[in-house]
């Protein structure tokens, strides 16, 4: 098994290709795409790379996960593989393009900001400072990137649901299955995970292989994020169901 702790070789051959790429299909979205919504392509640019990494970083992490031999699949500490470093590397390639974008075009959108360097920090820590600790965070990647198909379309069909009707409808229609969807995997999944992850650091099970401060910095990071989803999905959902009563009641 070919393990990759850090290789400023591999880093430098696939971190920059990944950034061209990321930075090709913003500029794309920015100027050809989404031409046409004057003052908010960027929105639309941002919503264009999130597809085009979200369901390859599923894609991408759980080929990693399911070809990587451990002798403890439930191990958290193992070595980061070659090809998990590469998953690191894609989404880390991602998430810097589109903190640029926040700071650019939203740098009053402090909790998007925030994600995204708390999102960095995890991954280039697990990546260049402790080299072990990928096939956890692989997994939670798997689970925040599962619902990324659906609500860039849920997002984009937001921005024009005013202008136009088609938009309007399929956000609706969309709305229910999404909320749910992301119920289960954020609000269910994730903490599943991350609860396997403490259990297993907390039981010393790592010591000497992972840092505490690591460890308990990815945790606190996680447990962060997970809640933000959680209250986010949350308010959605109160806002579904008030927006659906008082159309009833127009009835």
């Amino acid at each position: 098994m070919e393990t990759a702790s850090f290789n400023p070789s591999s880093f430098l051959a696939t971190f920059p290709s990944f950034l061209l790429l990321f930075l090709a299909v913003y500029t794309i979205g920015y100027l050809l795409v989404f031409r046409t919504w004057k003052q908010s392509s960027h929105l639309g640019a941002s919503c264009l790379m999130s597809l085009f990494h979200g369901t390859p970083a599923v894609i991408m992490a759980s080929h990693a996960l399911l070809t990587t031999p451990r002798a403890d699949v439930h191990s958290f500490a193992s070595p980061n593989t070659a090809v998990e470093s590469n998953v690191l590397d894609f989404s880390m390639a991602y998430f810097t393009v589109d903190l640029l974008h926040y700071l650019i075009f939203l740098p009053n959108d402090f909790i998007f900001i925030l994600h995204h360097i708390a999102t960095l920090y995890v991954f280039a820590t697990c990546r260049f400072a402790v080299g072990h600790g990928a096939h956890g965070l692989l997994l939670l990647l798997i689970l925040a990137e599962a619902t990324s198909a659906c609500q860039n379309v849920w997002t984009i069909t937001g921005y024009r649901k005013n202008d136009v009707a088609l938009a309007r409808r399929v956000r609706e229609l969309l709305s229910p299955p999404f909320y749910l969807f992301y119920t289960v995997v954020r609000g269910l999944a994730g903490p599943v995970v991350l609860y396997d992850m403490a259990t297993f650091y907390g039981s010393g099970a790592a010591d000497g292989v992972v840092p505490r401060w690591a460890w308990l910095s990815w945790l606190v990071v996680i447990g962060f994020a997970i809640l933000v989803s959680i209250l986010w999905v949350l308010r959605n959902w109160l806002d579904w169901f008030r927006e659906n009563n008082s159309s009833k009641k127009y009835k």
